[in-house]
C-alpha cells in the first residue's frame, strides 16, 4: 500500500451571487472558470461538509479562476452559510439530464471538478466528453464491485478520460491503479472536508450554554447503525449500507457496538468526572443513537451524557467541535471536522461502510482510526487516554497531520491550475 512518502514523491440559485444569465455574459472573460459539482446531501454534514471545504481550497490556491457551484442537494441554510463564507460564488442547481442551467454552466466552465463522493454516476463523465470538457474526481472512494463489476470496462475508459483523479484513500489509489485506471494524473488527495473553515460561534456557545457544556471539557461520539433513512427507501447499493428492512443480525452489530460506546462513557466519566456529547453526523441517526446509546445507559451516568434533540448545520458544529475536547465518530467526517478546527479524535471505523476509513491511516493517524469491532472499549478507553494525558502533543500530531493535508490540496490545485491554463 503506498505510504505518505510515497505520495510526497509522486506528486441557478444567486443569494447575492451573480445570476447565471450574468454568468453566461461574462463567461467570454479570460478569467478561467471551474464548475464544482458538489452538495450531495443536506441530511448529513459531512455531505455538507464537502462543499465550503473543496471551496477553501480552491479559494486558497486557485484564487484567479471563478467558482461556480453546481449543488446537488442544498436548503437555504446551507446556501446562506456558503455565500456568506463565499460572496463571490455562483450557485447554479438543476440536472445535467436536460438542457438548461447546469448544461449552460457545464458548456460555458472551463473544467467540471466533481467533489468528493463514492464513484457516482458516470453521466457527467459522458457528457463532458461528448462536449471536450475537461474534468477531474477530487477527493473519491470507491468499492471494488465500482471498477471491476457490470460495465467495468465502460466506467474505466470513461475514467481514463479524466484530467486527474485523486482518490482520498490509499486502498482506492491502489484498486484503481491495479484495474487499468490511468488518467494523465492518479493520486492521493484529501476529501475535501478537511478544508473546511465555516464557523457559526454564536450558536455554538449558546447550545454549549443550554447543555451546561464547559470548553474542552466534554467529548462527543456518534455511532452509525444499520437503519434506514427516513423516508424509508430501500438501499440498493451492493452492500446496503441503510437497509430498509434491518435483519436480525443487523440489530445484534448496532446493540454489540452501543454497548463498546456505552462502556467507554464509562470509563470516560469515571476518570475525568467530564461529559459526552452525543452529536449527530447524520440527522436519521439521531433517533437510533437515542434508543441503542443514551435510553439504556444506567440512570447514574445520565447526567453526563448530552443527547441532541435538535440537527445542526456543518458551521455551528465546526465551532462546537473546536471547543470539544476529543471527538469520536463510526462516521469519518465529524472527526475530519475536528481536525480541521484543531481538535483531536478518534474514527471507530468499519470498512464495510467504505475504504474511506483509511484516510486517516493516509495522513499519519493510524492509531487514532481504531476498527470497531476488533477493538474493544478498553483499547478504546486507552487510545482516548493517551490524547488526555498528553493533551499538547495531541494537538501537535493534528497540525502535522493537517499540514500533510493541505500540501497535498495545494499540489492537486497546482495540477488543476496547469489543466486550465493550457
Amino acid at each position: 500500500m503506498p505510504t505518505r512518502r510515497h505520495f510526497l514523491r509522486t506528486s441557478a440559485l444567486t443569494l447575492g451571487s451573480p445570476t447565471l444569465s450574468t454568468f453566461a455574459q461574462t463567461s467570454t472573460s479570460p478569467e478561467k472558470t471551474v464548475l464544482l459539482h458538489c452538495g450531495w446531501a443536506t441530511k448529513n454534514i459531512g455531505d455538507i461538509g464537502h462543499t465550503p471545504g473543496t471551496l477553501r481550497f480552491l479559494e486558497q490556491y486557485l484564487p484567479e479562476a471563478r467558482v461556480v457551484l453546481w449543488a446537488a442537494n442544498t436548503n437555504e441554510a446551507v446556501d446562506a452559510m456558503l455565500m456568506k463564507r463565499f460572496p463571490k460564488l455562483t450557485i447554479v442547481k438543476g440536472y445535467l439530464s436536460k438542457e438548461g442551467p447546469v448544461q449552460d454552466a457545464v458548456k460555458k466552465c472551463d473544467f467540471f471538478l466533481q467533489g468528493p463522493g463514492m464513484g457516482q454516476s458516470t453521466d457527467f463523465m459522458t457528457f463532458c466528453q461528448k462536449i471536450g470538457k475537461p474534468w477531474g474526481l477530487q477527493g473519491q472512494s470507491f468499492f471494488p464491485d465500482m471498477v471491476t463489476g457490470k460495465d467495468a470496462d465502460k466506467r474505466i475508459s470513461l475514467l481514463n478520460s479524466a484530467a486527474y483523479i485523486y482518490c482520498r484513500d490509499s486502498k482506492t489509489l491502489k484498486l484503481l491503479q491495479d484495474t487499468g485506471v490511468k488518467p494523465p494524473v492518479l493520486e492521493w488527495g484529501p476529501d475535501g472536508c478537511f478544508g473546511i473553515d465555516v464557523r457559526d460561534d454564536e450558536k455554538a456557545l449558546a447550545r454549549l450554554k443550554k447543555h451546561g457544556l464547559e470548553e474542552k471539557k466534554f467529548i462527543t461520539l456518534q455511532l452509525r447503525t444499520h437503519t434506514p433513512t427516513s423516508p424509508g427507501v430501500d438501499d440498493k447499493r451492493p452492500q446496503k449500507l441503510n437497509p430498509l428492512h434491518p435483519t436480525p443480525e443487523n440489530i445484534a452489530d448496532d446493540t454489540r457496538r452501543a454497548k463498546v460506546y456505552q462502556d467507554l462513557i464509562a470509563m470516560w466519566v469515571k476518570e475525568t468526572g467530564f461529559k459526552v456529547v452525543i452529536a449527530p453526523e447524520v440527522r436519521k441517526e439521531m433517533e437510533y443513537n437515542k434508543q441503542f446509546i443514551y435510553d439504556t445507559l444506567p440512570d447514574n451516568l445520565k447526567p453526563y451524557v448530552v443527547n441532541f434533540d435538535e440537527f445542526w448545520n456543518v458551521d455551528e458544529a465546526c465551532s462546537f467541535y473546536a471547543r470539544a475536547h476529543t471527538v469520536i465518530c463510526h462516521e469519518p467526517h465529524t472527526p475530519i471536522m475536528a481536525l480541521a478546527m484543531g481538535t483531536p479524535m478518534m474514527h471507530t471505523f468499519s470498512e464495510f461502510h467504505s475504504p474511506k476509513c483509511w484516510m486517516f491511516k493516509d495522513i499519519g493517524l493510524e492509531e487514532w482510526a481504531p476498527e470497531f469491532d476488533s477493538t474493544p472499549a478498553t483499547k478504546m478507553f486507552e487510545i482516548l487516554m493517551g490524547i488526555h494525558k498528553d493533551y499538547p502533543g495531541a494537538q501537535a500530531k493534528v497540525k502535522k497531520a493537517m499540514a500533510y493535508v493541505e500540501e497535498r490540496a495545494a499540489a492537486q490545485m497546482k495540477v488543476l491550475k496547469g489543466v486550465i491554463k493550457a
